[in-house]
């Protein structure tokens, strides 16, 4: 029965949608080719994936081919939204100031990503007044 996209892709599920918001529409051999540059993979080990993605409503399959079409039923922005709000509520009980610290403690972040934040911060404060 499917659950629908609102559900949270597995590591592997996130891999393989990684490939399709990338590569746009591929077939398992496309996403297998890719996926294997990081670590080796199957084909039947993605095929069965795929499947039970599409069961979920991860990916939709277009079989009008003979060697079927996936792609991402959400797009990544959507997906990652998700992802962090997921996380935003289990981990820092609803907390946005204490996710950004965290994660800025954790990786440095580039000067083109500190002057987007500052871009955004100024944008929030903005829409406030």
């Amino acid at each position: 029965m499917p659950r629908g996209p609102k559900l949270r892709p597995t590591d592997f599920e996130l891999a393989i949608l990684k490939v399709l918001w990338e590569q746009g529409p591929s077939r398992v051999r496309e996403v297998v080719e890719v996926m294997s540059r990081d670590r080796p993979v199957t084909y039947t080990t993605v095929l069965k994936m795929l499947q039970i993605m599409t069961e979920k409503g991860l990916v939709t399959r277009d079989e009008s081919q003979r060697a079927h079409i996936y792609r991402s039923r959400e797009s990544r922005r959507v997906v990652s939204q998700r992802l962090v709000g997921d996380l935003l509520e289990r981990a820092f009980d609803g907390s946005a100031s204490q996710l950004v610290l965290r994660a800025l403690e954790h990786k440095q972040a580039t000067p083109e990503e500190l002057a987007e934040i500052r871009r955004l911060l100024d944008e929030m404060e903005r829409d406030k007044t």
